[in-house]
């Protein structure tokens, strides 16, 4: 490998004028084999079959980007960037040091934020290749790695038999794209006030691992978009007990599939736990007079006689105060029922 580089940064010394009619005939000529091309398709092989198709790539955005993609600098620019991700913990909190630097776990919230120019971190250290993904139920422990994806917690099949709840809220965050990318430690570091996690991890009194210490999740949601890390510490996992029940449902927004309102509710060692999203004005919260009545009746009706006050619930143009508080109400009875 290190040969092959070598040899590629040699062609950096090379003028531009010495190989662009040699990469325009590239561009211009280049085919091929029909039965490779057939292959692909898995529709096999022709015997006999032996001429080539060609692609056509002059006036294309291809044939002008593949050049450039395939270049000597831009080679030496791809080595650079992968040999700088970091492969353990160690590394990426080293990295952690810079400017105004930013830990990047999934990019579902702080690449459109940087799009948008609203924020414009110095350094993005990529935890991807730190092995932090992964989920591990042991006995009635479950531990998911910070990394892993909603996908992945959604699929998992341990998980489904031991926290169904969790999975079925992880399968309903956004959309294919989002959940095949987004990633648990990522949402709940940003701690969007409609994210669903949050609601998940609360209602099951999880712990929130990083790589100094151990944040229990009702210390760890400290308002809107805050939380209790500190500068440099990273999420690695988040551990809980299973549940002997629980169950999440929410009314998601139509377009983002944010929750409008989401109630994720638990039966656990420790009595019943409720937590609510998407509704509060400082971010998820606990309804104490729910679990009140659900420690004493868990069932559906339990709740027809709570009071759910409208002070501190979001109002804005999705929906009021007085229509957040009701929407409490209706999803924490749906999720009783289907725990």
């Amino acid at each position: 490998n290190r040969i092959v580089f070598a040899l590629t940064l040699v062609t950096v010394m090379l003028p531009l004028e010495l190989v662009v009619i040699t990469t325009y005939q590239i561009v211009a000529n280049i085919a091929m084999p029909l039965n490779w091309i057939l292959s692909l398709t898995g529709l096999g092989e022709i015997t006999g079959l032996g001429s080539n198709l060609r692609l056509n790539l002059l006036d294309t955005y291809i044939g002008v980007a593949a050049p450039i993609a395939c270049a000597s600098t831009s080679v030496f620019i791809y080595r650079q960037f992968f040999l700088s991700l970091p492969r353990d913990l160690p590394k990426a909190a080293a990295m952690a040091g810079a400017e105004d630097g930013k830990f990047l776990a999934g990019g579902q919230t702080l690449l459109p934020t940087m799009k948008q120019h609203l924020a414009a971190p110095s350094d993005l250290v990529d935890l991807r290749g730190a092995g932090l993904s992964g989920i591990t139920v042991s006995g009635s422990t479950v531990t998911i790695g910070a990394t892993t994806t909603h996908a992945e917690v959604a699929g998992n099949a341990a998980l489904q038999a031991a926290c169904p709840g969790l999975a079925k809220l992880a399968g309903g965050i956004g959309d294919p794209a989002v959940r095949h990318m987004g990633t648990i430690g990522g949402s709940i570091a940003n701690n969007d006030p409609a994210a669903d996690y949050p609601a998940g991890l609360l209602g099951l009194g999880a712990t929130i691992v990083t790589n100094t210490r151990e944040i229990a999740a009702d210390d760890f949601f400290t308002g809107m978009f805050s939380t209790a890390l500190e500068d440099g510490e990273i999420i690695t996992a988040v551990r809980f007990e299973a549940p002997a029940a629980c169950a999440y449902a929410k009314f998601p927004n139509p377009a983002s599939r944010y929750a409008m309102t989401g109630v994720f509710v638990a039966r656990t060692a420790d009595g019943v736990r409720v937590a609510v999203t998407g509704a509060g004005s400082d971010g998820v919260f606990r309804h104490a007079g729910m679990e009140a009545a659900l420690a004493a009746d868990f069932s559906p009706a339990a709740l027809d006689a709570v009071a759910v006050s409208e002070d501190g619930l979001l109002s804005d143009i999705h929906g009021s105060a007085a229509y957040r508080a009701n929407l409490v109400r209706v999803m924490a009875k749906r999720a009783v029922a289907a725990a």
